[in-house]
């Protein structure tokens, strides 16, 4: 029997991360983010293969987005729909978020989301019955790099 167990202190705290947006060589520390989770997703194609009755699965691409929602307290993303409803140019930008919690033996994890493009946003609102205003920012990106790497648990 395995005794091996996760200890509760490497769970990694949900709220201690950090989140940067580079647009156009600005970097920005986006600490209106509330959450951000971005997903890879692999294209596949079924192959037919003689002698067997089922097909097989074969990747042959991938595509990247992703979803954030934030205190609606900034201009940045409106102001790139404003551009690109007035001239046509899409703009492109990097995300960053580092995951760290000091508590837990995993250290730090970064992944750098790299040309992301909005599909829309939010570009006003309001709510006299709310208690703060968000917004919700779906995007699609098309690469990224993982600079730094949770540590392996002790027992993995």
């Amino acid at each position: 029997m395995n005794n091996n167990v996760m200890n509760a202190k490497d769970a990694v705290s949900a709220s201690l991360a950090e989140c940067f947006v580079t647009i156009e060589g600005n970097r920005y520390n986006f600490m209106q983010a509330i959450n951000l989770e971005a997903n890879f997703e692999k294209n596949k194609s079924q192959v037919p293969i003689l002698g067997k009755t089922g097909k097989g699965n074969k990747a042959t691409g991938w595509s990247g987005s992703g979803s954030a929602t934030f205190h609606y307290n900034t201009t940045i993303f409106r102001e790139l729909l404003y551009r690109y409803k007035n001239t046509g140019e899409d703009i492109y930008f990097d995300i960053q978020v580092t995951n760290e919690d000091p508590t837990s033996s995993v250290g730090k994890q970064t992944v750098i989301l790299k040309g992301c493009n909005l599909d829309g946003g939010v570009l006003t609102k309001f709510d006299a019955d709310a208690e703060y205003l968000d917004e919700e920012m779906e995007f699609t990106f098309e690469d990224f790099e993982i600079p730094e790497k949770f540590n392996l648990l002790n027992g993995m």
